[in-house]
């Protein structure tokens, strides 16, 4: 009979002999409803195979059972760790995710606008793009509720927030370094996209500076070098840091793509890593362990699974006071420090 077409929720009343109306209070564990007649529609739905219509029950709930994504640049293995994370956990709730990509401000301006609509999705997820004064305003305006993550900018504290400390891993990275030995460290960060405002390159600096600064090692202009986010960038930097009549003797690199492009002007100037050179990175991506590369761990998959259960959360206690979740970050050592010759 149902070779060839899913069971519906008639097909379930029909066969535990109720109403229509029973077989919805029993899926949508009605408390109204007595143990035997609970059992003899959970039994029909076991016969059957039934398998609700996550879709079509969250419409007759007036809800869409989604759940949007603002992400920037989401190939990036940081991005997309994070979003393993949203994926499994929404799966897991019985939401879709939709992922919309940022790579020019102008979507960002437009999605901020359009994506948190009632009639698209039941909440929305943004990742490391700290709004402004007008998109806080019409977020508050929303009956969607919004989640940042990896946002640390006081404006969004009016909602549900992930946050990592990238004050205390920059600071940690260069520590770590400073506990080695090693006294000449440079930095190399990523110059953030015009208008995207991204805040972690900043803080990892600021916390660069303040161990440099605990640790009375001045700060050497020299020894901080900027450049847009990639290894070949990077690799440019390094190169050029290296080439110095007094290079330093380590390098703590803002991310580990960066981190890879040390690495490779290292090689490229005959310098033995960790021998003549210490590199630390930032993020510990999939391909640190396998390099071999000292970095700062965060907890990217967490993120992004925390960041879904703030926002389950906020769609069933709209009147919540807002939540900030900071989660801690950790040094990895592994082969590519050492103490300086």
């Amino acid at each position: 009979m149902f070779a060839h077409m899913r069971p519906t929720i008639k097909d379930i009343a029909e066969r535990a002999g109720v109403g229509l109306g029973t077989v919805s209070r029993v899926l949508n564990d009605h408390p109204r409803v007595s143990e035997t007649t609970r059992a003899k529609v959970m039994g029909a739905v076991r016969d059957l195979d039934y398998v609700p219509n996550l879709a079509a029950r969250g419409l007759s709930m007036g809800k869409t059972q989604s759940i949007a994504v603002i992400a920037p640049f989401f190939t990036r293995s940081v991005f997309v760790e994070r979003l393993h994370g949203i994926e499994e956990t929404t799966s897991a709730n019985g939401y879709d995710v939709v992922i919309y990509n940022v790579d020019a401000v102008e979507k960002r301006d437009r999605y901020f606008r359009t994506v948190p609509d009632p009639r698209r999705v039941d909440g929305v997820i943004v990742i490391s793009l700290p709004p402004t004064p007008p998109d806080v305003a019409r977020f508050q305006r929303s009956t969607v509720p919004v989640v940042f993550v990896d946002v640390g900018n006081p404006i969004c504290e009016p909602f549900d927030r992930i946050v990592i400390n990238d004050v205390a891993g920059g600071r940690k990275a260069t520590r770590h370094l400073i506990d080695l030995g090693h006294r000449r460290i440079g930095y190399i960060g990523d110059i953030p996209q015009p208008g995207f405002n991204f805040t972690a390159g900043e803080d990892r600096f600021e916390g660069y500076r303040r161990a440099l600064i605990e640790a009375s090692i001045g700060i050497r202009p020299e020894y901080h070098l900027d450049g847009r986010f990639g290894r070949e960038v990077a690799r440019e930097l390094a190169t050029r840091m290296l080439s110095l009549s007094e290079p330093p003797t380590a390098i703590f690199a803002s991310n580990d793509t960066q981190a890879l492009g040390v690495l490779e002007a290292a090689r490229d100037l005959g310098l033995d890593v960790p021998g003549d050179l210490s590199v630390v990175g930032y993020d510990d991506i999939e391909m640190s362990d396998y390099l071999g590369l000292t970095t700062v761990r965060q907890l990217l998959f967490e993120s992004g699974r925390r960041s879904v259960e703030a926002l389950l959360r906020r769609i069933e206690e709209p009147e919540k006071g807002p939540s900030c979740d900071t989660l801690p970050v950790e040094l990895i050592v592994r082969r590519t420090t050492a103490p300086p010759r």
